[in-house]
């Protein structure tokens, strides 16, 4: 990540992780009660471009530290996302382990657990994903490979159709290429944004003729298909960099770049303010399925804004969101990452 942050960047990942917690929580609601909700449009709509955009900004900055000698970049992006994924996913599941014990035992539990070191997860698949993608675009760097045959491999790779039913081969396949991308077109787009800036009323005509054409092809249950969902996936990750660049420049919505400043915050924490939030509001029934899901998923994405505030204001808790001393590598720890919440 670079050291100055970018207005549009941080409101692109501020849209993309509230459409991510938005999924998790309207899927949540819909499973428990059986039915859908209006809010399902919403979460069908934005699934064509939802990670592929997440991924895509993340790659954004690789090009500043990609050069750096080994140690200090498994440090900072691996070991880094490493010792956040252990610590949530351990958490997790001490909070959901009263319910995996009553469905597979002690000794089940427990080897879920062990399993999830090396199959991702639930909702922390995306940060044990990055550093994969980190260590790859690194090693392809170093050795030579050409860009243009990384970013062929791994069109190649979203439009087989990969499916073994192991999330990290299978969402390796399909997302790399939009990481890859961030990656090596990072210039481009920021011309792209800032092209935006310029041309407001292009910039909205294009958004609208993408909103269209995406939610046609959803509608019509064509958005996965091989090679339309990469297509789809592109354009609608220049998409939200066009909204972001215009949001920015109309000056509204300022919580947008709040949120995406600390995303992984969010990302790592909703998950017990959605699961709270979905018991309550179901046992009470007195809304429609569609509300609840977006109340949940304001609550989701609030709630760990709200502990991050109270952990700042207090000091006590920051191990949650920045790594301690012991969990740098040697030789690394030190300067302005380590006063940095998790990225």
């Amino acid at each position: 990540m670079s050291a100055q942050r970018v207005d549009w960047v941080d409101t692109a990942k501020g849209i993309c992780i509230i459409f991510v917690v938005m999924m998790h929580s309207v899927l949540g609601v819909e499973a428990a009660a059986g039915e859908t909700g209006w809010m399902h449009a919403v979460i069908a709509f934005a699934a064509p471009f939802r990670m592929p955009d997440f991924f895509l900004i993340s790659g954004l900055f690789l090009s500043n530290v990609i050069t750096r000698d080994w140690r200090l970049y498994l440090d900072r992006k691996v070991v880094h996302f490493a010792y956040f994924y252990v610590l949530w996913m351990t958490i997790q599941f001490a909070v959901k382990a009263p319910v995996f014990a009553g469905e597979m035992g002690v000794a089940g539990t427990l080897e879920f657990y062990l399993i999830s070191f090396i199959e991702p997860f639930g909702t922390l698949w995306f940060i044990y994903m990055l550093p994969i993608f980190f260590v790859v675009c690194k090693f392809a760097h170093d050795r030579g490979i050409p860009w243009q045959a990384m970013l062929v491999l791994g069109a190649v790779l979203q439009i087989a159709p990969i499916h073994t039913g192991w999330l990290l081969i299978d969402e390796f396949a399909s997302r790399f290429v939009f990481f890859y991308a961030g990656y090596i077109f990072a210039p481009q787009i920021f011309r792209l944004a800032g092209w935006a800036r310029e041309r407001i009323g292009v910039s909205l005509g294009c958004l609208l003729v993408w909103g269209l054409v995406n939610g046609g092809l959803v509608h019509a249950g064509w958005a996965a298909a091989p090679g339309i969902a990469l297509a789809l996936g592109a354009a609608g990750a220049g998409a939200i960099i066009l909204t972001s660049a215009l949001i920015v420049s109309w000056g509204r919505f300022d919580f947008l770049r709040h949120f995406g400043e600390n995303s992984i915050v969010i990302y790592l924490a909703f998950f017990f303010p959605m699961g709270v939030t979905r018991v309550i509001l179901l046992k009470l029934g007195l809304l429609d399925i569609g509300t609840m899901s977006l109340i949940v998923t304001i609550v989701a994405s609030v709630g760990p804004m709200i502990l991050f505030w109270l952990i700042r204001r207090t000091g006590l808790g920051w191990f949650l969101f920045r790594r301690p001393k012991w969990a740098y590598l040697n030789g690394t720890f030190g300067g302005k990452r380590q006063a940095q919440a998790a990225e």
